[in-house]
């Protein structure tokens, strides 16, 4: 008994890890969230899916075997015992009873028995009367025997619920992965080129995929996520997916979703037209099919690409689609594109507090930039300027590795709401001949007729544009570090950033002009874009792509998730679940008791003894209480 108790409580502490520790996730979550060390140990412990862990389900084993044994050992005894009335104790065995007393009673026998056997019924008793061979007669009366029950009902009860959870615990997969008929597939291959070692087949006992469905598409297979793989799980039928509808909250949050499908199958005479939503899920030929989320399903983006490399003036076009890869550039220089994700709706507070109210600021898209090495970094870039303390900007996030986070590229708008003003800016920068000519019209603005001078400063200012064109700030403060004395350092810093604001708003005339506009205002506006703007151009050095990706337009196209589940150990454990309730219920609120009376008609006596299968004061309490009313009952005269 101990040791099943043990088990048990080891089954119950397994079950709460399984519902807080989330289960069977990608590998690669579980090491950002917990570390190397505590994946490792998780995994070694079947942590990960302790419900199809291979020690938990030897436990399940075990115990329906042992359990099994045990109630086909002790039900036919206490069946028996719930039967019989036990109508042959003896005079001597009542007078031993630690409940016992003998009653006088000046009634006559039939009388008597008569009296006694109303009582018992009034007392909700059954009863059995035999006489005795000495003229005594014995009543042998029972009450609560159902309590007996309890113990079958609860013990079969945990054969059941283990029962159902080898059911779902799928444990003839485990035999075969055992043997080395199955085994894990760990390659991203599609689905048909996945082997049949890896595959299971439509009489699978019971299993909990998932199908990612685009709109418009169908599939007749789907994947159970598998330690650090997958297996396919084929179904008996097709499911095609016609179309997917989300409603949102004003915010932009989703408030629900739902997918109309098509089910095809051979069996049937004509398709079954079904609508999913989060928990009305849908049943065919024993398969759940539940909406458990959405994702995108190849839309089709369309970017203007700016070469931060090169010169050109202008961006050009690419498309992309999710979910797909693209290239840029060649040889060592060429970058593989993954398109990752595309979201139509992002909730962000963008306040500078934090406690301003989230609403929702357009599309983003996330994608992959792998070079030739296959080194990646991720990025992420918003279609709209985000409002970032009072002004918009552009903003693209870059990371090299899933556990680091973002960090946020900003590049102003212009007037227009536009990035062209800040790529043109730029590339005015980064040209030479543009650079000259800015040093030559800033000089010319100096105060004075000292050519020496004027041509010593536009020398300068020359140096210190080409000086930000190499490196930026960083490359700005190595020179004053090395050029300038410490105590002095400061105030250079000062001038050369005052000089290169200046340049920078000379060049942005300038790059405005080219495109035949009209000069902008100097005021403190512009003066805020220009830092802005020189700002980002210093960031571009960490940006780690010569490419800028600026979604321009796109073309939506959804995927549903899905959720399949084949569950036969369900009403198996629902059953098993109510046996218990049932068996606690009789085995703890259930009072059993057992009563004797013994009328001895020629010593005008009755020998009352009680008992009960379990002692407690509450066997006290009813045995003084029966005596009582039997005492009471004994005195009364007989009608």
């Amino acid at each position: 008994m101990r040791f099943a108790v043990s088990l048990l409580t080891l089954l119950g502490v397994a079950s709460i890890i399984g519902t807080v520790l989330k289960q069977n996730e990608p590998y690669t979550n579980y090491i950002v969230k917990f570390g190397q060390f505590w994946f490792e140990l998780f995994e070694l412990l079947g942590l990960l899916d302790v419900y199809h862990a291979a020690w938990f389900l030897v436990i399940l084993l075990f115990l329906v075997i042992s359990t099994t044994l045990c109630v086909l050992r002790n039900t036919p005894l206490m069946l028996k015992e719930w039967k019989t009335y036990k109508e042959h104790a003896t005079e001597k065995s009542l007078r031993l009873f630690e409940h016992q007393a003998s009653l006088t009673t000046a009634s006559a026998a039939p009388a008597l028995q008569s009296q006694l056997s109303a009582w018992l019924t009034a007392e909700r008793y059954t009863y059995k009367a035999t006489p005795q061979s000495n003229g005594d007669v014995l009543i042998a009366a029972k009450l609560g025997t159902h309590q007996r029950l309890g113990y079958i009902f609860t013990h079969a009860a945990i054969v059941v619920i283990c029962f159902g959870g080898l059911l779902d615990g799928n444990l003839p997969f485990k035999i075969q992965e055992l043997l080395g008929c199955k085994k894990v597939e760990t390659r991203d291959i599609p689905s048909r080129q996945v082997p049949p070692e890896s595959r299971l087949g439509v009489g699978n006992l019971s299993f909990r995929a998932n199908m990612t469905l685009p709109e418009g598409e169908r599939d007749n297979v789907s994947f159970l996520r598998v330690r650090d793989g997958y297996l396919v799980q084929e179904l008996p039928f097709t499911v095609m997916l016609k179309d997917f509808r989300i409603e949102h909250y004003p915010t932009g949050m989703p408030k629900s979703f739902e997918s109309d499908i098509l089910i095809t199958d051979s069996d049937l005479k004509q398709p079954i037209e079904a609508t999913v939503r989060v928990n009305h899920p849908f049943i065919y030929k024993g398969i759940a099919i539940y909406q458990s989320d959405f994702q995108d399903g190849g839309s089709q983006l369309k970017f203007k690409l700016w070469d931060l490399a090169a010169n050109q003036q202008d961006g050009f076009d690419v498309d992309g689609v999710i979910l797909q890869k693209g290239s840029l550039g060649d040889g060592a220089q060429k970058l593989t594109v993954e398109f990752n994700e595309f979201r139509q709706f992002n909730i962000l507070n963008l306040s500078a507090d934090g406690k301003g109210k989230p609403h929702n600021v357009g599309p983003n898209t996330t994608f992959k930039l792998r070079n030739a090495s296959g080194q990646a970094r991720e990025y992420v870039n918003y279609m709209q300027p985000l409002m970032l303390d009072g002004r918009a900007y552009f903003v693209s996030g870059m990371r090299e590795t899933v556990q680091e986070d973002f960090k946020y590229l900003r590049i102003p708008a212009d007037d227009d709401m536009e990035i062209t003003g800040f790529m043109r800016l730029r590339q005015t920068l980064r040209d030479d001949k543009s650079i000259q000519a800015i040093a030559q019209q800033v000089a010319a603005q100096m105060p004075g007729n000292n050519p020496t001078l004027r041509a010593q400063f536009e020398q300068s200012l020359q140096q210190l544009l080409m000086t930000f064109k190499r490196g930026g700030y960083s490359e700005l403060s190595r020179i004053i570090e090395s050029a300038v004395p410490k105590d002095q350092r400061e105030q250079a810093a000062q001038t050369y950033l005052k000089l290169l604001n200046r340049a920078a708003m000379q060049a942005y005339q300038m790059s405005r002009a080219q495109r035949h506009l009209q000069p902008i205002a100097e005021d403190q506006t512009s003066a805020i874009f220009i830092q802005d703007s020189l700002n980002a151009m210093n960031d571009l050095f960490f940006y780690g792509t010569p490419y800028y990706f600026q979604l321009k337009s796109y073309t939506l196209k959804q995927a549903s998730g899905f959720q399949l589940t084949r569950s036969p150990g369900q009403n198996w454990v629902y059953l098993g679940s109510v046996m218990l309730v049932l068996g606690i219920f009789a085995m703890f609120y259930i009072k059993e008791r057992r009563l004797w009376l013994l009328i001895k008609p020629a010593q005008h006596e009755v020998l009352v003894a009680m008992s009960s299968n379990r002692k407690n004061m509450d066997l006290d309490q009813d045995f003084a209480r029966a005596r009582q009313q039997l005492s009471t009952l004994l005195q009364a005269p007989s009608a």
